[in-house]
């Protein structure tokens, strides 16, 4: 897994330098199924995994009601202190602070 010191700050040049420019920093992780994570981001490699620290994870599930037409959103957070991401689950990554 790529892991990078503070002192290494080289411009982005290709799609994974924002990940590495990202090791140490909160990102936020939006994957498959309705579910996101917020975690400090601590390697990853070429195939997107991540390794995330301090995460917590929100997951939202829709609720029919079946006494009426309603549907209810129910949302749940789950804390973690380290968790590994498969690659394959990541349609979407950005820093916390950045573009979504």
């Amino acid at each position: 897994m790529a892991d990078v010191g503070d002192g290494d700050q080289a411009a982005v040049s290709e799609p994974l330098d924002l990940v590495r420019l990202s090791i140490n920093e909160v990102v936020f992780v939006k994957l498959r199924g309705d579910r996101e994570l917020n975690g400090r981001l601590h390697a990853y490699d070429s195939h997107c995994n991540l390794v995330l620290g301090e995460v917590e994870e929100t997951v939202y599930l829709v609720e029919d009601d079946d006494d009426d037409e309603d549907e209810t959103m129910k949302t749940i957070k789950k804390q973690s202190e380290m968790l590994f991401v498969r690659g394959q689950i990541l349609p979407h990554e950005t820093p916390y602070r950045g573009i979504y």
